[in-house]
């Protein structure tokens, strides 16, 4: 059965001879195909197919009731598939209990025991599989040198900050060398710096233990400092997979496009071969959009640090498309400023430039907003809008 410490394995008696945590031992592939669970007729996840690579660092990535937790329960077998395989290497482990997947697993809540102390926390899964005292002594040590708490062993958890016993059950999710090590959230409950300390530690250990890692979040920052590729969840199912820039850069659909980073939205047809035909605009679409089918709803997709406002008196560069429209509103980020332009063709548009920049535009000034044509994505339009908050 699976413990309540938050980690799964397959096998209870590791070899003698294994190695130190940061082993030699590679990951595993991971393969999902038309996994689906249903509750109450009602499909959370539905038909999802993923092939993630041995050592890859794979996030899922969606808003609450996406599916992207109960994907990786489903992977960790803490929830039973409807249909569909789970394949870890070359077995499918669908129909195995948690304890026989050979998994790391972290929770966001840490799952620690109060009554044990660090060392026994982390030495708890190797006890569970009859490691011998002196290998449990060893690689106990070792993996607290890796989360840099060797020399807090003895505390107990309550003398732990949250980022502290974060890394005791990062070290004891991978102290019995896990083919792969499955995330829920582990950074929810910490502080925006906190988190940034561990996004680094994390990264660091995916780097030298090679094992694959597959995260959950919901934080779109925290899934692109971190991922080899996303999976961006959305209703049950993905959305598109890519690495962050192929996602940010280029993004599939409205949805992706619209939840990872901020996005500046014109709706429109494509009724003219390259032109984008709105409420109020006409804008030229990039080269890879261009080719696309001239009737459907489409909509022209902008980063806000892709466009910046003219200065008074200089033209519209070649290749860029270029809108009109009163500033409204000028916000201090510290490294840069969101600045709010309300455009004649009554689009909200938000663009972000570095705070250092001389000559800020102040809130009821006339504006003239640009952006190159090829640093935009066209996508189809197959939900509602979300405005530009």
């Amino acid at each position: 059965m699976a413990d309540t410490a938050g980690t799964t394995a397959t096998s209870f008696d590791a070899p003698a001879g294994s190695g130190a945590v940061a082993s030699s031992r590679t990951g595993a592939a991971v393969r999902l195909h038309g996994l689906t669970k249903r509750y109450a007729g009602r499909a959370a996840v539905d038909e999802v197919s993923l092939d993630i690579e041995v050592g890859e660092f794979m996030t899922f990535l969606g808003p609450s009731g996406s599916g992207k937790t109960t994907t990786l329960n489903m992977i960790a077998g803490f929830t039973r598939a409807t249909e569909g395989s789970i394949t870890v290497d070359d077995t499918n482990v669908a129909d195995l209990p948690p304890h026989r997947r050979d998994l790391g697993m972290v929770f966001q809540h840490y799952a620690l025991f109060p009554h044990m102390s660090v060392a026994k926390n982390v030495a708890f899964p190797l006890e569970q599989r009859k490691v011998s005292k002196p290998e449990i002594a060893r690689r106990v040590t070792e993996a607290l040198r890796m989360v840099q708490l060797d020399s807090m062993a003895d505390r107990l958890p309550s003398g732990l900050s949250g980022g502290q016993q974060q890394r005791v059950a990062l070290a004891r999710a991978v102290v019995f060398n896990p083919r792969v090590l499955l995330m829920d959230e582990p950074l929810g409950a910490l502080d925006k710096k906190l988190r940034e300390q561990l996004q680094t530690e994390i990264s660091r250990m995916h780097r030298e233990l090679g094992i694959t890692f597959v995260f959950v979040t919901h934080d779109q920052e925290e899934a692109l400092a971190l991922s080899d590729r996303i999976a961006v969840f959305n209703d049950g199912r993905i959305e598109q997979v890519g690495t962050p820039e192929e996602l940010y850069e280029r993004p599939a659909t409205l949805f992706v496009a619209q939840f990872l980073g901020e996005s500046n939205v014109f709706p429109g047809r494509c009724t003219t071969p390259g032109v984008l035909t709105g409420e109020g605009y006409e804008l030229t679409v990039p080269k890879a959009g261009a080719s696309g089918s001239s009737a459907e709803g489409v909509a022209l997709v902008v980063r806000p640090e892709r466009m910046r406002l003219l200065a008074a008196g200089e033209s519209v560069p070649p290749g860029h498309n270029a809108l009109t429209g009163t500033v409204t509103e000028v916000v201090y980020f510290g490294a840069h400023r969101r600045i709010s332009v309300e455009l004649e063709c009554n689009v909200r548009a938000q663009l972000r430039e570095p705070a250092g920049q001389e000559g800020a535009a102040a809130p009821g000034a006339a504006a003239r907003i640009v952006w190159p044509v090829d640093h935009a994505a066209l996508v189809p339009v197959t939900s509602p809008v979300r405005p530009t908050q």
